[in-house]
């Protein structure tokens, strides 16, 4: 697995963890990772979870305005833990669209639904509709 790749799943473990319980423990899931031997990209790391809490309202916004009878609040953790993820990179970094959305949707198979790919199906076209938002200039 690429090094960006397991940041973004650290990532979204990290943001899973503050969602549910408001307290950010990076280094305790850091400290977790590292007993397993996975490698990262820990400055990746740090960018995304800083970024997405830095950024948490204009995330959430872009991601309120582009939900269609939904709310935020209804979003399951880790589905809301990758959108935000993926709206961070998509409004501050220079990662290509279709890597961002790619990654996402990948990690969304594998940790949100596995089974029948509804969540990376609803991740996909939310990030999408956001990625065509941001650059229609509707920030």
């Amino acid at each position: 697995m690429r090094l960006r790749t397991t940041s973004r799943i650290i990532g979204m473990m990290v943001l899973y963890n503050y969602d549910i319980n408001n307290e950010l423990d990076i280094e305790g899931i850091k400290s977790i990772i590292n007993e397993e031997d996975i490698t990262y990209d820990e400055e990746f790391l740090i960018e995304l979870v800083d970024g997405v809490l830095s950024y948490l309202k204009e995330i959430d916004y872009h991601i309120s305005i582009n939900l269609e009878n939904y709310t935020i609040e209804r979003l399951s953790y880790v589905d809301r833990s990758l959108i935000r993820l993926g709206v961070f990179e998509l409004l501050r970094t220079t990662t290509p669209t279709n890597i961002i959305i790619n990654e996402i949707i990948d990690i969304s198979k594998v940790y949100s639904e596995p089974d029948d790919y509804q969540s990376s199906k609803f991740n996909n076209s939310l990030l999408d509709k956001v990625a065509k938002g941001i650059r229609n200039g509707n920030e």
